[in-house]
């Protein structure tokens, strides 16, 4: 039976605590500043969307579609402006997040090559 990646990645304990140092990142990295000035002051909502969707991305919970239906990321995004300088400062918080986590080096590259996907497939904007 294959482990899925949630599971790889410490089940809900591991997603929360990835998706907590990201916003940590994001709201002190000065190379953040760009994509935390999208969200609101408060990250917990975020916080707790992106877990949610996280969970059931990675294989587990379907958490997120059940409480709010399907995800339709770019649809969700379109009213924000992204763009290349958007998408790296996003991806840099993530990569820094996955680095500083115990991960074997294959599933580490796996995950942050489909959030790479993910994140330049939210693009709206010409860089």
């Amino acid at each position: 039976m294959q482990i899925s990646h949630y599971e790889r990645l410490g089940g809900e304990q591991g997603v929360r605590r990835l998706v907590d140092r990201f916003y940590d990142l994001m709201d002190s990295l000065p190379e953040a500043v760009v994509i935390r000035k999208m969200h609101a002051k408060k990250l917990d909502g975020s916080r707790d969307k992106l877990f949610m969707f996280l969970s059931g991305w990675l294989g587990g919970p379907g958490l997120y579609i059940e409480q709010y239906g399907h995800p339709r990321l770019r649809a969700r995004h379109l009213p924000f402006s992204i763009g290349e300088a958007e998408r790296d400062a996003w991806m840099l918080c993530m990569s820094q997040a996955l680095d500083e986590m115990a991960l074997d080096s294959l599933l580490r590259d796996h995950l942050k090559q489909s959030l790479w996907n993910t994140a330049d497939h939210m693009r709206n904007e010409q860089s």
